[in-house]
């Protein structure tokens, strides 16, 4: 299974030796967090002039995130970076349906991604397919191999489930589909009993802030009571980084997926560093690289 996203072609060059593939086009999508624009918790679809659509959401309750773009990447080493251009086009974008203009110098915050799209000869990167294509390859007496192109998370349990039945085929097994009937590790109750969950979570560890006791519910879900274990008071949660954030859910997240850098934490899973000083994230960083 050839499952490596942006890198998928170049697993294909240099573990099987296809020079020439060239499957994917490599588009980056940047996004923009500026300081919150409406009061309301309703989010918004704008249409441009070049044909292309925007979006505004609220977000981390203090702020709007606005995106996306789509620039042809090209390749991928290290993280990928908003451009000065990109930044301008949102801006301007945006403006054109607030009263109050979304100006530069007020973004907050910006975060990109490079979107693997399979390449189907689109002339613009607007235009390329957004949907996940899988091919077998491989010759008669080879293990075959099976190349996942494009696919991102809102079809990642179809586009799963479509490559398991691949590879049943390629190997003579079978298996019925079951992800539409399961969960998510935490998970595991109705979506719309999620504030029956928070308040059940909130009687038993009463001594926790309540607003950091939904914020782990929407989170963590029923591994809440794994994160917060058998604590009785708030300092057995360990140290207070800010912004609701305690050496418990720090040590969690380490432990159970894999965050390695304050980044990891502060950013790519709970967004509080939104919320905290350069010196708060400063000593979640240190904490992190002493553990």
């Amino acid at each position: 299974m050839n499952a490596a996203g942006p890198w998928v072609d170049e697993v294909l060059k240099t573990v099987f030796d296809q020079k020439d593939a060239r499957n994917v086009r490599l588009v980056r999508g940047s996004h923009i967090v500026v300081p919150r624009k409406y009061d309301h918790d309703r989010a918004y679809i704008f249409q441009n002039s070049d044909g292309r659509i925007i979006f505004s959401i609220p977000y981390q309750h203090d702020f709007t995130l606005i995106g996306t773009t789509d620039v042809d990447q090209g390749t991928v080493v290290g993280k990928p970076h908003i451009s000065e251009e990109e930044i301008t086009y949102l801006c301007n974008s945006a403006s054109k349906y607030f009263i109050d203009p979304v100006r530069e110098e007020d973004v907050f915050w910006t975060y990109s991604g490079v979107r693997p799209l399979y390449d189907d000869g689109a002339s613009k990167a607007q235009e390329a397919t957004r949907d996940y294509v899988l091919k077998r390859s491989g010759q008669a007496g080879e293990a075959p191999l099976v190349n996942i192109f494009g696919g991102k998370i809102t079809t990642s349990r179809r586009l799963a489930e479509s490559a398991l039945t691949m590879i049943g085929e390629a190997i003579g097994k079978r298996g019925k589909p079951w992800t539409a009937q399961s969960s998510l590790p935490g998970g595991d109750f109705p979506v719309l009993d999620f504030k029956l969950v928070a308040e059940e979570y909130h009687r038993e560890f009463n001594f926790v802030p309540k607003e950091v006791i939904t914020r782990l519910v929407r989170l963590y879900g029923t591994r809440t009571g794994i994160l917060l274990q058998d604590a009785t008071t708030i300092g057995q949660l360990g140290r207070d980084f800010g912004a609701g954030l305690f050496e418990a859910e720090i040590r969690y997240l380490m432990e159970h997926e894999w965050a390695r850098e304050a980044d990891d934490v502060l950013y790519h899973r709970t967004k509080l560093g939104l919320h905290m000083t350069p010196a708060q994230r400063e000593v979640v960083a240190a904490f992190m690289a002493e553990v």
